[in-house]
């Protein structure tokens, strides 16, 4: 199913996808349509941040250009890995993407291996959320995504168990870093490297 989900998401459809955490609901992260249909789909409202999801390093920094001095610093330390990083969005790129605050950006590049890695390398940037229901937990294998989301989805990958404990996310855009939700990687680590770099 790999070929259909690269097909859906460039598509602008929805798919299924194995990431280093927790399965995850994706399409394309280069249109407003297809993301207003993923928080259609999961019940989430607008004004909720979506992440834009990355291949690589280059990749993000050519989809977000303005990720250069502090941000860009930031962003090397912890990713790839499995942090979602907030961070600031001057130009205001990917409005559909950040929710009630433009000015800043969600941004991951995950450590994939197997089918996962080959869905993101192919597709090349994507927006994803947790293929689960908002207050459901995340889903550690396939059969943990809602029936209504895998009846959404135009195509979905299976890659066995994950984790299953979404990515740590952190808030660089205020004067003092922020962590938003504790996950899949210690937070206090995170905050001593960068503070070791920037």
């Amino acid at each position: 199913m790999i070929d259909e989900a690269i097909v859906a998401i460039k598509a602008g459809r929805l798919a299924i996808v194995p990431t280093d955490t927790v399965y995850g609901l994706a399409t394309t992260a280069y249109r407003d349509e297809p993301v207003r249909r993923l928080l259609c789909a999961k019940g989430r409202g607008d004004g909720k941040p979506i992440a834009l999801v990355a291949a690589d390093l280059d990749l993000l920094f050519e989809c977000v250009p303005e990720l250069r001095g502090r941000s860009g610093t930031i962003a090397r330390a912890l990713l790839p890995g499995p942090y979602t990083l907030v961070l600031p969005n001057p130009a205001r790129r990917y409005r559909w993407l950040t929710g009630s605050r433009p000015e800043t950006i969600g941004v991951r590049v995950p450590r994939l291996e197997g089918s996962g890695r080959e869905v993101l390398e192919r597709a090349g940037a994507y927006a994803a959320t947790s293929a689960n229901l908002p207050g459901e937990s995340d889903p550690a294998t396939l059969d943990d995504v809602p029936a209504v989301l895998q009846a959404a989805a135009q195509a979905a990958v299976d890659a066995g168990p994950l984790p299953g404990t979404p990515s740590t996310v952190i808030d660089f855009t205020g004067p003092e870093p922020l962590v938003l939700r504790a996950g899949a990687a210690s937070a206090a680590e995170a905050l001593h490297l960068v503070a070791s770099v920037v």
